[in-house]
């Protein structure tokens, strides 16, 4: 990165910490026949054959599907009582669990067992919602987090936000790597540093941004602010326009342009790179670019303005990504 171009600002020892403890760890076909996504090496077998036990359902489909669950976690347990690496809920667990590795138990907490149950259960909805009107995998996938019912009910992915962004989410990152795309180079994010350093001062807009610069929002924030009187951005609006100047067309929203991102370890964390805030992949809610020394721009919230902000300005800082050059349609 060209120091003229890249803002350094001290830090204070709240921030310190909190970067120090950031990373503890690092259409209607199918997206692909191929597992292109990494995965850890102990499940890349169980994805590849769970992948391909429907039309509907794909290995990257199904890798996307347990990153945004669990993070490949296999003992991981939801507030409401999702189990496992593919977090199946007991009651949905007791009628669609198999034995996958045939050693006479159905254990929801083994991989063995709940990859190949995810795939199948995949399958058994895609069945179920097939006569919906739509994108089949993405009612798929809605059903998965929502319910067959309520796909069929709203004839379409439901207008739940957990679950749009959901679906947004799984075919960002299902289709990250379709097309060999790249990270973004030292330029690239230079580039969208500098178009977010000269936003700066620019109002908050509930749903404000896009590629060409500041606009009106939409209504409502979860404060009930609205938009649709101010220009200027929400905090993924922001990064979608810096990244568009950039050559780099970014989804829309924060869960979805992380799915979209490639990963990155702390050690390895640039300017330019992508902070994002939430509980979860499938909860996040805040995003801003990082620019060197635990600071970022972003859009923090209504009533404010684009600012540099500490990375601990939000208590969950959940990960680190770096677009991808593949990105180059909204989402």
């Amino acid at each position: 990165m060209r120091t003229a171009t890249v803002v350094t600002i001290g830090v204070g020892a709240t921030a310190a910490v909190v970067v120090a403890a950031l990373m503890q760890s690092a259409g209607d076909n199918p997206v692909s026949t191929a597992l292109t996504m990494a995965v850890p090496a102990e499940y890349q077998d169980l994805i590849e054959d769970a992948g391909n036990t429907c039309p509907e359902v794909s290995p990257n489909l199904l890798a996307a599907l347990l990153t945004q669950e669990s993070g490949f976690e296999p003992k991981a347990q939801s507030s409401a009582g999702a189990q496992g690496i593919a977090q199946f809920m007991p009651s949905t667990w007791e009628t669609h669990g198999i034995d996958g590795n045939g050693d006479g138990k159905r254990d929801v907490w083994d991989p063995e067992d709940a990859i190949p149950s995810a795939g199948k259960y995949l399958c058994t909805i895609a069945e179920d919602v097939k006569g919906v009107p739509g994108n089949k995998q993405n009612n798929m996938l809605a059903a998965y987090n929502a319910g067959s019912g309520a796909v069929q009910q709203y004839g379409g992915v439901p207008p739940y936000k957990e679950t749009q962004n959901y679906v947004r989410s799984i075919n960002a990152l299902a289709n990250q790597n379709k097309g060999g795309g790249k990270t973004a180079t030292t330029e690239q994010a230079a580039t969208a540093i500098n178009a977010a350093q000269q936003m700066i001062g620019t109002p908050y807009s509930w749903g404000g941004g896009n590629a060409s610069g500041p606009s009106t929002g939409t209504c409502c924030s979860p404060s009930g602010r609205s938009g649709k009187i101010t220009v200027g951005f929400d905090c993924s609006g922001l990064t979608l326009y810096a990244y568009a100047k950039a050559g780099i067309a970014l989804p829309r929203t924060a869960a979805a342009q992380y799915a979209a991102s490639e990963n990155i370890d702390w050690g390895e964390v640039k300017p330019g790179d992508l902070m994002f805030y939430g509980s979860s992949a499938t909860s996040i809610h805040h995003v801003g670019i990082y620019v060197g020394n635990g600071w970022m721009i972003d859009a923090p919230r209504p009533g404010t303005q684009v600012r540099y902000s500490p990375l601990d300005t939000m208590a969950d800082l959940f990960a680190v990504g770096r677009p991808t050059s593949n990105t180059n349609k909204e989402i």
